[in-house]
């Protein structure tokens, strides 16, 4: 839906902690990647609160493959009205960016099933995230609990949309985000607002 809508956006799994942290979750006999436990909120919420402010931010680069951090990066967001954050933790930032006043909107793709469970292992097969029959095991298991996540993630305060719907949605979020800088800038500057009118 971001991408459709050209705006910056901030992956959650880059903030995953590195796979020899201490009390990590454990599930398939690996560690839980689907437990809040296994991220770290508090730097996302950091990057996502500097980005805001100051439009760019410090984020990390992890590696799904190895389970660790590799790095950082710069991600600036330039003059966009908008930031979308995405990933499966997203329900976690809700309410600290409600309460930030940082938060937009609250959305949840909501998509058959059968299609999130061929999307995602596509999706892990490709980027070589685990060996493949964790894969599928894993895959398997959360196509069996995706729909009590939607309920969860609805309860957190998110709202299920389909795509077409998700992305018509985004846009005018952006056209209202825009519309309301414009207005705070003539407001500040209402020499230049007269000049131009």
């Amino acid at each position: 839906m971001s991408r459709r809508c050209g705006l910056p956006t901030v992956g959650l799994d880059e903030f995953y902690r590195d796979q020899d942290d201490p009390g990590l979750p454990h599930r398939f006999g690996i560690v839980d990647w689907d437990d809040p436990v296994s991220w770290n909120a508090g730097a996302a919420l950091e990057s996502l609160t500097a980005l805001a402010h100051d439009g760019a931010a410090e984020v990390p680069v992890y590696s799904i493959s190895e389970s660790r951090r590799k790095g950082s990066r710069i991600l600036d967001a330039g003059d966009a009205p908008l930031i979308v954050a995405e990933g499966i933790f997203a329900a976690e930032l809700v309410a600290p960016l409600a309460a930030a006043g940082l938060l937009a909107d609250a959305l949840v793709l909501d998509r058959p099933v059968p299609v999130v469970f061929g999307l995602r292992l596509v999706r892990d097969l490709s980027e070589a995230r685990k060996p493949p029959l964790t894969l599928l095991r894993r895959g398997w298991a959360l196509a069996g609990e995706q729909r009590a996540d939607v309920i969860r993630w609805r309860s957190a305060g998110m709202c299920p949309v389909v795509l077409r719907a998700g992305i018509a949605r985004l846009r005018r979020l952006t056209g209202v985000a825009e519309a309301d800088r414009n207005i705070t800038a003539c407001r500040q500057h209402p020499a230049a607002h007269d000049w131009h009118r």
